[in-house]
């Protein structure tokens, strides 16, 4: 707390202070004091209460759709829009795949052609579904069954499995192919509403209840974060609704750990202001609006910049991250409303009683004496430690983050199979290694191809001459579908000939499936499509390639430049939004390298546990660039919270006295953030999906990293050890250094001379 303040309740002591209380109770109506609050909880219940339904209806306005969030520019995006108007159909394939230890007799390949023939049946699968196709081996049958698009994939999927497990009880039977992926990814999604949310609170209520060692206070606190959630996710949930927004599991998911996050993180931030206002105003009142004067900047200033950082992502191209900016934003704005209006509302009507058994007591004199900072603790011998020693400190913590931050180099970001997109068990997968094993590894999920009509069998040409393909065909208007694509020419189906059918044209193109000898989603099938790219783009023709394989091409092209795009943007913004803030350029910059070089270092060593602890097969493109934003968004809020009370204590002690008053006011409340914050990021880990689990490790250790140390010994060491200049260009840039150090001096000479 500033010296002027103490000053002012010393003066009179306790009577001054109760004498301002009875001022504010007289400047403020009673009424007033009672309706505001009581009013804005209202208008928090009523939101709650509106927006608690559409925790289960989030599925509504969903979708987790590779191919919805493609760049509008990418080939593959093209195609899929045309694949419609060919196939006539909105339906996601399955692939079927059935063997058995032993060769398949007759009977049993019979028995397998009546069970498939009768998956119609089944609510959603479609009836133009291709006949049972036995391997070459033997050992194997393979079948493609188109699935309603609007249907619950996953439910769908699973009464297939089951269905066919009843009637083929001796064989083993998989349904992989895209649905069966999506189906995995939405079964890995599935514990969002429910689990994630109740790990998340449970690890927030149990961190708070042995921070406060209250159980009042933690309730409330929690209630905050609820409440900001419920409302920004009814929201969000229109907005999506009406197309404004995209929203997918992993946005969802991010929503719900962001906003608890946050929200608890303002909280703690207000109560710490409003329990130091309650031990110098009796009145709850003016406490109240001292801990809301005291807590307002730097939680704006902190939820403007991670929204600032969010928003950045609408530069993307791929929709996956341009949408998650304006739903974390959203989410970000409630969670700063709720802290600032629905906790204030909440603390004031209970008072003192919030923080039962420990109730903060009202004692000017005490606070005046320890000089508003506590002289024991922790963070008091911390901030002793930092102020012997800054320049070994601060010099020693930046070795040993470039040390951990060259684990970087070992970091693999270049996209992951879809097979390993869900940890744990997977049909999917295990059906497409039997696929892989018996047929070609691209079947069920084959290469688009979309060409001119005139240029359908040079087009096919190339298709047939690259050894990654296997087989070709062209869609057709007949009733099978596709027709083969030979070096001759299209095929018939019947005896030697017989006409072979006319391909399906729309807009004077015809498109052709190639079925790739690789699993759709690995390294070698992505070769072969970009081998194909390159030989069509040599030619005079306008061909484009889409797929299973191609999406994943052009969602990690996509990714890598949005990364290098973005991550220099985010920085320039925070940069500027600190400088205004501090009315400061070094400081920022400073606060801005420290973040960076933790980044780098959460980074380098979140890439060797995945490699060697975990033996994770990779990392998504986007990962990176997610970690960036909210470590360094993030990680700039403690800094924020420091630097802003740092400033706040050098206006009256100096740059380097106030750097450790702000260090040891402030270490708790930030420690404990800190702590809440990699909680509920380590809560995504429960959720089965790689990419969640590979941020969620990211984000939970660059958190306490920045809390234990950058923001407890870099950052105080460096400002203590350059002093004001730390504030150039702004006036508190002076030798050390500010007015008040200058009348202390002046006294002290005074003194030294009276005594001579």
């Amino acid at each position: 707390m500033p010296q002027r303040e103490l000053t002012d309740v010393n003066e009179d002591g306790r009577s001054s202070a109760g004498a301002s209380g009875r001022s504010a109770r007289g400047r403020v109506p009673r009424w007033l004091r009672v309706f505001l609050p009581a009013l804005l909880i209202l208008i928090w219940l009523t939101g709650t209460a509106v927006g608690g339904p559409y925790f289960g209806k989030v599925s509504e306005v969903s979708s987790n759709d590779q191919t919805t969030y493609l760049p509008e520019s990418a080939d593959a995006t093209a195609v899929q829009e045309l694949l419609g108007e060919f196939n006539d159909s909105e339906s996601i394939p399955a692939v079927v795949v059935i063997t058995s230890d032993t060769e398949l007799s007759g009977s049993q390949v019979t028995t397998i052609e009546d069970a498939v023939t009768q998956l119609p049946e089944i609510d959603g699968v479609q009836d133009d579904l291709s006949p049972a196709i036995p391997s070459e081996d033997g050992l194997a049958v393979q079948a493609f069954v188109p699935i309603n698009s609007e249907e619950e994939l996953g439910d769908v999927v699973g009464e297939i499995s089951e269905t066919l497990r009843s009637e083929l009880p001796d064989l083993e039977v998989f349904v992989t192919g895209p649905a069966g992926f999506t189906a995995d990814l939405a079964a890995g999604f599935a514990g969002i509403d429910g689990i994630l949310l109740a790990v998340s609170l449970a690890a927030v209520f149990v961190i708070l209840i042995v921070v406060y060692r209250s159980l009042l206070l933690p309730i409330a606190v929690l209630a905050t974060s609820v409440f900001a959630l419920t409302v920004a996710l009814l929201s969000v949930w229109w907005l999506a609704y009406a197309d404004v927004l995209l929203l997918s599991g992993q946005t969802q998911g991010i929503l719900f750990i962001l906003v608890i996050g946050a929200a608890t993180d303002y909280s703690l931030l207000y109560v710490a202001r409003y329990r130091e206002a309650l031990r110098v105003h009796q009145d709850k009142w003016t406490a109240t609006w001292k801990g809301l004067r005291g807590s307002f900047e730097p939680i704006l200033a902190s939820g403007g910049t991670v929204i600032a950082g969010l928003l950045c992502l609408l530069l993307s191209d791929l929709k996956s991250n341009s949408t998650l900016g304006p739903v974390a934003s959203i989410g970000i704005l409630f969670a700063m409303a709720s802290a600032l209006t629905f906790l204030p509302a909440l603390l004031f009507v209970f008072g003192r009683t919030a923080f039962w058994p420990r109730r903060p007591r009202f004692e000017p004199e005490a606070v005046a004496a320890e000089g508003g900072v506590p002289s024991r603790g922790l963070w008091a011998r911390t901030g002793q430690a930092v102020e012997r020693r800054p320049r070994r400190i601060w010099i020693a913590t930046t070795l040993l983050l470039f040390i951990g931050a060259v684990g970087v180099t070992q970091l693999d970001a270049q996209g992951v199979p879809q097979s390993e997109l869900v940890l744990g068990e997977s049909e999917a997968r295990d059906g497409q290694v039997a696929l892989g094993e018996h047929f070609p590894g691209g079947s069920g999920s084959p290469a688009y191809v979309v060409t001119e009509q005139d240029s359908l069998q040079p087009t096919a040409d190339v298709l047939l001459g690259n050894p990654g393909v296997d087989g070709v065909t062209v869609v057709t208007d007949d009733d099978a579908g596709s027709a083969p694509v030979t070096e001759d020419g299209v095929s018939g189906f019947g005896p030697p000939g017989t006409p072979a059918p006319e391909p399906t044209v729309v807009d004077d193109s015809v498109m052709l499936q190639a079925t790739l000898t690789d699993p759709a989603d690995s390294a070698a099938a992505q070769d072969t499509v970009r081998e194909l790219r390159a030989d069509y783009a040599s030619t005079d023709s306008e061909v484009l390639v889409g797929g299973v394989t191609a999406t994943a091409i052009d969602t990690n092209d996509a990714a890598i430049s949005d990364r290098n795009l973005i991550i220099p943007i985010v920085l320039l913004v925070i940069l500027l939004i600190l400088m205004v803030l501090l009315r400061s350029v070094l400081a920022p910059v400073l606060l801005v390298l420290t973040t960076v070089l933790s980044f780098a270092t959460a980074l380098g060593v979140s890439a060797l546990v995945f490699d060697y602890v975990f033996d994770f097969p990779g990392a998504d493109p986007t990962v990176p660039l997610y970690g960036f934003v909210f470590l360094v968004a993030l990680g700039i809020d403690y800094n924020i919270f420091l630097m802003t009370r740092v400033r706040e204590e050098s206006l009256s002690h100096g740059t380097r006295r106030g750097v450790i008053r702000g260090l040891t006011v402030t270490g708790g409340v930030i420690t404990s953030a800190g702590i809440v914050l990699a909680a509920t990021f380590a809560a995504l880990s429960v959720i089965p999906i790689l990419f969640l689990a590979q941020i969620a490790f990211i984000v939970a250790f660059g958190v306490l990293l920045d809390t234990f140390l950058v923001r407890a010994l870099l950052v105080p060491a460096l400002v203590r050890d350059i002093g004001p200049a730390v504030w150039w260009p702004s006036k508190l840039a002076r030798p050390d250094g500010s007015t008040s150090d200058q009348r202390l001096s002046s006294e002290n000479l005074s003194s030294a001379v009276g005594e001579r």
